[in-house]
């Protein structure tokens, strides 16, 4: 359940580098695509196992 939880919050982190103005983010909106793939990744596989194997 954490992991679901944590894939979460990166992919809204990610989100929020996108669209942020922010001076002090500035020199990381480059990795806001990173963090929206690796989100949308990890959660996507985790709720796949927890549906093909669940508890």
């Amino acid at each position: 359940m954490i992991q679901i939880i944590l894939a979460i919050i990166i992919l809204l982190f990610g989100f929020f580098l996108k669209k942020t103005n922010h001076p002090g983010f500035r020199s990381s909106k480059r990795f806001a695509i990173m963090f929206i793939i690796l989100g949308g990744a990890v959660l996507i596989g985790k709720l796949v196992s927890y549906f093909l194997h669940p508890a």
